[in-house]
C-alpha cells in the first residue's frame, strides 16, 4: 500500500513536470503546493508507521528475551537480533514455552507473585495500623498533655503540702510546750 501511494505520488510529479514546462499559471503552483503537503504528509506517515514497527520490535524482542531468560537459556543481544532477522524467533520460542523447563519457571513466576501480592497486602495493613496509631496519638495527645501538667502540678502540690505538714507539727509541738 506504502509503495502503491508512493508511485502515485511520483506520477502526480512527473505529470506536474510535464505540464509546467509547457505552462506556468495559478493553477499549476496550487497542485504543486498540493502534491507538496500530500508528500510531507505521507512522509510523516510512514515516520510514525517506521517508528510502531520499531517499537513493536523492540517490545517482541524484550518479551522473547525474558521468556528466554526465565526458562534459563541465556542468549546475547547478537544472537538475538540474528533469530530475529532470520524469521525463526517464533519457531524457537514456540520450543521454549512448550517445554517442562518454562512451565515449572512460570509456576514459580506465579507463586513469587501470590507471595508478592501477599506481602504487599502485609504492609497495606501495617501501614493502615500506623496512619491508626497516629490518629490516636493526634487525638489524644491533649489529654496526654493535661495529665503530665497535671501530674507536675502534682507533685509541687505535695511538696508544699509536706512542708505545711512539718510546719503544721512544729507548731503543735510548740503549742504543747507552751501549754504545758
Amino acid at each position: 500500500m506504502a509503495n502503491n501511494a508512493r508511485n502515485k505520488l511520483k506520477t502526480i510529479e512527473r505529470n506536474l513536470e510535464m505540464e509546467e514546462a509547457e505552462r506556468v499559471s495559478a493553477d499549476m503552483r496550487i497542485r504543486k503546493s498540493q502534491h507538496a503537503v500530500l508528500s510531507r504528509k505521507f512522509v510523516d506517515v510512514m515516520t510514525k508507521y517506521n517508528e510502531a514497527q520499531v517499537d513493536f520490535r523492540e517490545k517482541s524482542k524484550g518479551r522473547i528475551q525474558r521468556q528466554l531468560e526465565i526458562t534459563g537459556k541465556a542468549t546475547t543481544d547478537e544472537e538475538l537480533e540474528e533469530m530475529l532477522e532470520g524469521g525463526n524467533a517464533a519457531v524457537f520460542t514456540a520450543g521454549i514455552v512448550d517445554s517442562g523447563i518454562s512451565k515449572q519457571a512460570l509456576s514459580e513466576i506465579e507463586a513469587r507473585h501470590k507471595d508478592i501480592v501477599r506481602l504487599e497486602s502485609s504492609i497495606k495493613e501495617l501501614h493502615d495500623m500506623f496512619v491508626d496509631i497516629a490518629m490516636l496519638v493526634e487525638s489524644q495527645g491533649n489529654m496526654v498533655d493535661n495529665i503530665e501538667n497535671n501530674m507536675d502540678q502534682s507533685v509541687g502540690f505535695v511538696e508544699r503540702a509536706v512542708a505545711d505538714t512539718k510546719k503544721a507539727a512544729k507548731y503543735q509541738q510548740e503549742a504543747q510546750r507552751v501549754s504545758s
